[in-house]
């Protein structure tokens, strides 16, 4: 492992020594390249958030009621520790309303998503860039290093990542004048680069557009550990909440967050392709499968799941083509969990995780789901399977930069 690991240092010092980074200026005064603009865009707890605080009262004596600026909510691990946490739950949490079908925050909380359209929000998920919150920074240094210029030619697209797209309507506006924007400034359609949700977003965000618009503005859309047809995990968040191997963290405690993110029902798995009979949750009473969402949010007591996955289900649920070039990288080889079973459903820990193939997040049957476009648009579409690639770590290594570099920069 210690030697892998050498190498890819190895390697990665080779590829950005030796990429070619020509540029110039154009007649016109616009900044020419031959390198496409870039946009990065973030999946799931993928780019920092911020709040500002005026709240009528607090869960805690200890939690700020008030605050004069905003501050960073996510990532601070500050806040996710005993006690703490209570606060940061309830600044976190959304509030679902039924009749408007929309999600509002707690009353007295302002939650804004810092640097759209600049790299450091998701460069490290955390301020203080410890290694822990380390996500976008190896591309984006790799880029740099290539001739990109952070905030320029390589922009990040974040945004609140809690909701699903029917309530990101203003971002996905921000983005497409951005893509215009840097289209225009460099002299070439942008390439985009998604990771893990946001390649849901993304895709939303393409079905959209008309293909006069696609071909004009979009040279490529890389995707890397993408959910397509959502993730087995999902269930267990909602059922019994996920610390991700936090021991300081409760997963009961933190579910109470989790279930009111919007985008986690919005990655359940996809009946269009996850087999009918195919148990995803297993308790000493019932089976739960694709067809028995309803019921199982209904014996969670947490109704409200099953109305946001109503809502969101339809947005991206065919899988329509994007209608762009599309690079569809995946993990495999990675235990992943397609199925749970329960003793004390759902206030305990599954007793057993029935692990399938996939990236250690992302399932495989999800994440090749892209395979569908090749008949369905002109544009090509490359599948790239990634073995021993887990779904974070794939930001980090050789391999994927490797590939990034040869989309930007083909022979």
């Amino acid at each position: 492992m210690v030697c892998q690991l050498i190498l890819s240092s190895v390697q990665l010092c080779l590829l950005l020594a030796f990429a070619d980074c020509r540029s110039f200026k154009c007649l016109d005064g616009k900044v020419c390249s031959d390198r496409p603009p870039v946009v990065l865009i973030p999946g799931d707890l993928g780019n920092q958030l911020e709040a500002k605080l005026d709240k009528p009262s607090v869960v805690h004596y200890v939690c700020y009621k008030k605050t004069d600026e905003y501050f960073t909510l996510w990532l601070n691990l500050e806040l996710l520790v005993p006690v703490a946490i209570d606060c940061w739950i309830d600044n976190m949490r959304l509030i679902y309303n039924r009749t408007t079908r929309g999600t509002e925050a707690p009353p007295g909380v302002d939650i804004r998503v810092p640097g759209f359209g600049q790299t450091f929000g998701l460069e490290y998920l955390d301020p203080s860039k410890r290694s822990v919150g380390m996500y976008f920074f190896t591309i984006v240094q790799a880029l740099v290093e290539w001739g990109y210029t952070r905030d320029e030619d390589v922009r990040g697209a974040p945004y609140d990542w809690r909701k699903a797209p029917n309530e990101n309507k203003e971002y996905f506006l921000q983005l497409q004048m951005m893509i215009e924007e840097m289209a225009h400034k460099y002299g070439g359609p942008v390439v985009l680069i998604a990771h893990s949700m946001g390649n849901m977003y993304t895709l939303y965000f393409l079905n959209q557009q008309p293909q006069a618009w696609k071909d004009q503005y979009v040279r490529a859309f890389v995707s890397l550990g993408p959910p397509w047809a959502g993730v087995a995990k999902t269930l267990r968040v909602m059922a019994s909440g996920d610390n991700n191997r936090i021991p300081v963290i409760s997963p009961l405690k933190i579910r109470v967050q989790q279930r009111t993110a919007v985008s986690t029902p919005w990655l359940f798995p996809y009946a269009h392709t996850w087999p009918s009979d195919m148990v995803l949750v297993s308790t000493a009473n019932t089976n739960y499968t694709v067809r028995d969402y309803e019921r199982f949010f209904r014996d969670i007591s947490f109704e409200d799941g099953w109305y946001m996955r109503r809502d969101t289900e339809a947005l991206v649920s065919g899988l329509a083509a994007p209608g762009v070039p599309v690079h569809c990288l995946y993990g495999t080889g990675i235990p992943t969990a397609q199925g749970y079973r329960y003793d004390a459903f759902p206030d305990a820990e599954p007793v057993e995780v029935v692990n399938g193939d996939g990236d250690g997040t992302v399932n495989v049957r999800s994440a090749v789901q892209c395979k569908r476009w090749a008949d369905q648009q002109t544009q090509p579409v490359r599948l790239v399977e990634l073995p021993g690639n887990e779904h974070v770590a794939m930001l980090l290594n050789f391999t994927t930069v490797s590939y990034i570099n040869s989309v930007l920069f083909p022979p």
